[in-house]
């Protein structure tokens, strides 16, 4: 495998089958980085991550992403899910060996979380499995400690999570699992229908110069509503724009259960979508804070962290066995 380096980045060719990269709206060239942790993190937090080596594991329905911590840096790599999650977690873990030389013996523990976490089952190191919505609160805690909600939008499913900001701990959630509308699936579709390229589609959104009303949030309906107004000529970028609208306002209606409270963080592979973004706000009223990492690793980023609290745990307890 070809890889090259400038400065503390690194290009890695994604692995995975053609379609499934195309299906995840990832390029086939992705720039894998590391980061002081310092760089990244909430300043309260940065004294709560330790030195020691560790992976958070964030297996979606459409990409996979990794975190590992070493020393006083935290590296990232994303690619593909692909059918088999053990497969693609231990993928994770070559790519990320390959780009930072840290060995299987350097490793001190694996959290793993996401869709494909229960398939997940490491022998070469200590490891447990940890829900995506804790995961995701933690993360979104490590990275602007004064997250109170959480909206995260993934492949399949939706979610609004209430955290407790001195600790990150999930308070209460609420998520639409049995309908895909505003997911990354519903968005591939919606790309496919428009000629869009799915990384594109948001910011085609942003475009608009027209509102236009699309009444379905249902994949099916709203396939036939999006037909019609192409036939009558409307414009694929109002269109667009319309989708989002229509999506976010079933998202909307989630946080209205759970109830707003700021700070407000976007974490998940949508989160990326500008136009998505834009109607959230526009919605809700109340804007997003940025976050110096990339919200699309606060579920591996989470993972991380409960990965080095499980270590300390076992150590401790081993220290006072032996003791």
């Amino acid at each position: 495998m070809g890889l090259s380096s400038t400065a503390n980045e690194w290009t890695i060719p994604i692995q995975g089958s053609s379609d499934a990269i195309k299906k995840s709206g990832l390029k086939k060239i992705k720039w894998e980085r590391y980061m002081k942790i310092n760089e990244i993190l909430a300043d309260e937090k940065v004294s709560d991550l330790r030195p020691t080596t560790v992976i958070g594991i964030d297996i979606g329905s459409r990409q996979a992403k990794a975190i590992l911590v070493h020393g006083d840096e935290i590296h990232t790599t994303i690619t593909a899910s692909g059918v088999d999650s053990q497969e693609t977690a231990e993928r994770l873990i070559k790519k990320i060996g390959r780009q930072t030389g840290i060995l299987h013996k350097d490793i001190a523990y694996v959290v793993g979380t996401g869709y494909g976490r229960i398939a997940l089952d490491f022998e070469a190191f200590p490891s447990d499995v940890v829900t995506e919505i804790s995961c995701h609160a933690m993360g979104a805690h490590f990275l602007n400690a004064g997250t109170r909600t959480i909206i995260d939008i993934g492949g399949q499913d939706s979610k609004a999570i209430k955290v407790d900001p001195d600790n990150g701990r999930v308070v209460e959630f609420v998520m639409n699992d049995k309908c895909a509308a505003g997911t990354g699936r519903f968005l591939e579709k919606v790309a496919e229908l428009l000629d869009y390229k799915l990384e594109e589609l948001g910011e085609k959104a942003l475009l608009a110069e027209k509102t236009l009303e699309v009444s379905s949030q249902c994949v099916v309906f709203a396939e036939s509503e999006i037909i019609s107004l192409k036939v009558k000529g409307e414009r694929r970028e109002d269109i667009a724009a319309a989708i989002h609208f229509a999506s976010a306002r079933r998202v909307r209606n989630l946080v209205n259960r759970l109830g707003l409270e700021p700070e407000l963080v976007f974490s998940g592979g949508v989160s990326n979508n500008q136009g998505m973004k834009r109607a959230l706000e526009e919605l809700i009223g109340h804007p997003f804070k940025t976050t110096k990492l990339d919200m699309v690793y606060a579920g591996a980023l989470g993972a991380a962290v409960f990965a080095q609290r499980y270590y300390e745990g076992v150590r401790a307890s081993t220290e006072k066995e032996v003791a």
